[in-house]
């Protein structure tokens, strides 16, 4: 899972953003303006049929700042993203 949806910045995050945009999801933000320091990213790639699949996770970052439920309580009542 993504450490950014318990992120204080997952909302101002260029990375986030840039994750946002490989999955197809909406932005929380459209105009992010906080760079992290050193985020790891892992890529999972999944062939399916005649389908490629690649889902994006951040699994660390120096910048991380916990705030527990950050990405739910900007998307209240949706899935959070795993």
């Amino acid at each position: 899972m993504c450490v950014c949806v318990n992120c204080h910045y997952v909302d101002t995050c260029l990375t986030y953003h840039a994750v946002e945009t490989q999955h197809q999801q909406p932005h929380l933000t459209e105009i992010p303006n906080f760079e992290p320091n050193e985020p790891s990213i892992n890529v999972n790639i999944r062939t399916q049929e005649d389908m490629i699949e690649m889902e994006w996770d951040v699994v660390g970052c120096l910048s991380f700042k916990r705030e527990t439920g950050k990405w739910s309580k900007l998307r209240p009542g949706e899935l959070v993203p795993t």
